[in-house]
């Protein structure tokens, strides 16, 4: 078969011939890929920059897919630690990290909408107590991910939606979607009064939003979570003192560990079923796999997803 392998950390990706997989034991399943996408996860697990990385090398990347099993069934799956990822012809899934999907669904669609949209559908559903009504103020809200969290955020009840961001063409698009006001950092203390923040930015970007936010909020014992979720902004942030004195701010993560498998995989069959129905705007751009190495660093606003 024809796989896309990473020889040795920082190397790009190869496609190339590479050996089948075999079944070792019972929990394992051969699967045809049908698509898979290309996430931040993927290149940072890749170049073992992300902290679930194991530093294994050969490695074929490829966190996540939609394939088809021996019985014809289509399945989204969600790979753990492996050297046999999804970018690949086939590939040795655990079937209990996966999730039978309709018939006539749309692959790509799939494979584009997962793993963005997981991180805040988990993040508001497993990591903290959100409830309808709730305010929610999006940092990086016009990342694949930020703009599905926007549109998440409203499907779980959210009272408003905040949508911040730097890029202010790509935030105007957000009110289409959802976000009922859009602001850029330096408006940061027009969302004082939010109850959750989900934060794809971290860095000094959200350790210098904090204050503003925190000093300007009508009520400062009223509760503030913080969901730590992406650091396109960088992995350290200096968060002030004064931030958790000042206020009732409550900074938890969310992501892999902190979030048990378990819990990951009893939201995969709502959360396919949602992506499905069309109800999450999905943005993708399908790419053959042998193109792998040009669109592997590639500046997009869709999400690329490679089809074998």
């Amino acid at each position: 078969m024809h796989a896309a392998v990473i020889p040795a950390v920082d190397a790009p990706p190869v496609y190339r011939d590479h050996p089948d997989p075999a079944e070792r034991h019972g929990d394992e399943m051969v699967v045809e890929v049908l698509a898979a996408g290309l996430h931040h996860l993927t290149r940072a697990k890749a170049n073992g920059s992300h902290y679930s990385s194991n530093g294994v090398y050969p490695l074929v990347p490829g966190v996540d897919g939609v394939v088809r099993d021996k019985e014809g069934n289509v399945r989204y799956v969600a790979l753990d630690d492996t050297a046999l990822g999804t970018f690949a012809d086939r590939t040795l899934v655990d079937p209990r990290r996966s999730v039978i999907l309709p018939e006539g669904i749309d692959p790509v669609r799939i494979a584009a909408a997962m793993n963005p949209a997981m991180s805040s559908w988990v993040a508001l559903r497993r990591r903290v107590d959100f409830h309808a009504g709730q305010r929610v103020l999006v940092l990086g809200a016009t990342g694949s991910a930020g703009r599905m969290a926007v549109q998440i955020a409203k499907l779980f009840g959210a009272a408003q939606v905040i949508a911040a961001g730097r890029d202010t063409t790509r935030l105007r698009a957000l009110t289409a979607l959802g976000a009922d006001e859009t602001i850029t950092f330096d408006q940061i203390g027009r969302a004082a009064d939010v109850d959750v923040v989900i934060d794809y930015v971290w860095g000094e970007s959200a350790a210098e939003a904090m204050i503003p936010m925190l000093t300007a909020r009508a009520d400062r014992a009223a509760p503030l979570t913080w969901i730590q979720i992406g650091s396109i902004a960088g992995r350290t942030a200096p968060i002030p003192s004064a931030a958790l004195r000042s206020a009732r701010l409550q900074i938890v993560g969310s992501g892999i560990g902190s979030v048990s498998a378990r819990d990951f995989l009893a939201e995969l069959p709502e959360l396919a079923s949602v992506v499905a129905a069309g109800a999450i705007d999905v943005r993708a751009r399908t790419v053959p796999l042998a193109q792998v190495a040009q669109a592997w660093t590639a500046e997009t606003d869709d999400r690329i997803v490679f089809v074998p």
